[in-house]
């Protein structure tokens, strides 16, 4: 079963202080990196390889992994591409 690869891309939106600039950036959550024997004192991964949300975007599923249960904090995230900032030009009066 797998489910759709845009369910683990997400689009992030910043604005720059002025209120006129927004950039965007696409995250990927990858493989999880949740150490499962940590409280035994050893190092075990569960070997989930991508993240993909339990649920749909906004709720708390979606911050669940379907295939390995983990929160999406425990996926490593990768920025993909360089952030697009879309700027009015910039008027020097004074």
């Amino acid at each position: 079963m797998r489910r759709q690869e845009s369910s683990s891309r997400r689009n992030e939106t910043h604005v720059r202080s002025s209120g006129q600039c927004t950039r965007r950036k696409c995250v990927r959550y990858a493989e999880c990196q949740k150490n499962h024997a940590a409280n035994i004192g050893g190092y075990a991964l569960d070997g989930c390889r991508e993240f993909m949300a339990s649920g749909e975007e906004g709720t708390s599923e979606a911050l669940k992994c379907a295939a390995c249960g983990c929160h999406r904090n425990f996926h490593k995230r990768e920025e993909e591409g360089v952030g697009i900032c879309e700027c009015p030009p910039s008027s020097t009066t004074r």
